[in-house]
């Protein structure tokens, strides 16, 4: 079934892609991403359900018998933002399923279409409607009914650190299993060797795509004295050429925020900033003109001269804002990158090989780049991150198959007599 799923979004990808920007903002490249992801996982599930691997083992004891083999766990509960409706459902629901659990989908209140269709595609793919169960509505009302069930044992949650929160509080004392994918800061570090026109690409894509609205964004973009001053004015021109507008037009870049109160945030931040004694080198403002008078649109911002510590520095503003900090050595680059609460994505662009494995091995975070940005996730690897990003679980990749699925060990004893064995096998 899951394969029949995959098959019917790769028939159905430019119908959803347009579907989904319509209700999303993000431009069709993107949304049409976000559906090949849905497909690569749907393949990918598939072919994981062969390999729910247990162990047979040897016993301490003559003629017994040892095993371990792989369980569901009951019903999961599958709470998922608006950014990637597509892509962070299908990460959730198709291991669960695969494992043998049924799912109640609560999709983002924003993003209600996308989350609907993709219920349909399961039922058409032969998927039993007792299986699958799709509810609408505020994540107060019906995110909490959810995480509040006594019958739902099973929660994965992605979303912002503060709500995520409530969440683990509550699964903790209902000793329910819990998977949480929560906020991000992520830093670009890009040293003097670096390649700067790839570099440059990588955080135009990193900061400025899907309007910043990503776990993953490249949020923070530290850069070394040598190549601060011109790296930063390269940046800036390129920020004001991008093109805003209707995302279902091919030559759009960015789209808009999601909704109003998106927008507010971000103007907050924009004033938090200024107050701190940054400095706006670009956007900073709402876009205004033909094409923008009905959407949630905001320029691309770049502050200048940020300082570690400051709340633009430190916090998610989840939209198109990206902090630039200076440094002088490594060491500094990685103390700047640890020195938040988050740790999702870390990126480094150099040629210095020393330094890339330094940064795989002291970065912080739960996932590091070297020579590209901060986003993208593969099908078959796990995704994640530490401290308050997450809470140890991953999504995707080989992990996640644990985690929607319970160890159950058995033993079989035919010799006809009782065997103790820590006590008879000494």
């Amino acid at each position: 079934m899951l394969r029949r799923i995959g098959d019917i979004l790769a028939s159905r990808k430019e119908e959803i892609a347009d579907l989904m920007t319509r209700e999303m903002g993000k431009p069709l490249a993107e949304t049409r991403g976000d559906v090949q992801e849905g497909i690569d996982t749907a393949y990918y599930a598939a072919s994981e359900g062969r390999r729910l691997f247990g162990h047979t083992v040897p016993s301490e004891l003559r003629n017994k018998w040892a095993m371990s083999f792989r369980r569901p766990i009951g019903v999961a509960g599958i709470i998922t933002p608006f950014n990637f409706p597509m892509a962070i459902p299908t990460w959730k629901m198709f291991p669960a399923l695969v494992c043998g659990n049924p799912c109640i989908f609560k999709p983002a209140e924003d993003v209600p279409h996308t989350g609907h269709v993709l219920v349909e595609v399961f039922l058409e793919a032969g998927l039993p409607p007792e299986v699958i169960q799709l509810v609408h509505g505020l994540g107060e009302a019906v995110g909490a009914a959810i995480v509040n069930h006594p019958l739902i044992p099973l929660i994965s949650f992605t979303g912002s650190t503060e709500t995520g929160r409530i969440v683990g509080e509550t699964c903790g004392r209902l000793h329910k299993r819990l998977s949480l994918e929560m906020g991000g800061k992520n830093a670009m570090l890009v040293f003097d060797d670096a390649d700067l026109d790839l570099a440059l690409d990588g955080v135009v894509w990193g900061a400025f795509g899907t309007t910043g609205q990503r776990c993953t964004a490249t949020s923070r973009l530290v850069l070394q004295d040598g190549i601060h001053d011109n790296f930063l004015s390269r940046l800036v021109e390129r920020a004001r050429s991008l093109r805003l507008g209707d995302g279902r037009k091919e030559e759009t870049d960015v789209g808009p925020l999601i909704n109003d109160a998106s927008r507010q945030k971000v103007e907050r931040y924009v004033d938090i900033g200024q107050s701190e004694g940054a400095d706006i080198v670009c956007g900073g403002r709402r876009a205004t003109g033909k094409g923008l008078e009905n959407g949630f649109f905001f320029e691309p911002t770049i502050f200048a001269r940020v300082r570690p510590g400051m709340r633009i520095e430190q916090e998610e503003i989840f939209g198109p804002v990206l902090s630039v900090l200076r440094f002088r050595t490594p060491d500094e680059a990685f103390a700047i990158n640890n020195d938040v609460k988050y740790g999702l994505s870390s990126s480094v662009y150099t040629a210095n090989v020393n330094v890339s494995m330094r940064a795989m091995n002291e970065l912080d975070n739960g996932i590091t780049y070297i020579n590209a940005p901060t986003i993208g996730a593969e099908a078959h690897l796990p995704f994640g991150g530490v401290k308050q990003t997450g809470n140890g679980h991953r999504e995707g990749g080989w992990e996640v198959y644990e985690f929607y699925s319970e160890t159950k060990v058995g033993y079989l004893d035919f010799s006809g007599a009782l065997q103790r064995a820590q006590i008879d096998n000494y």
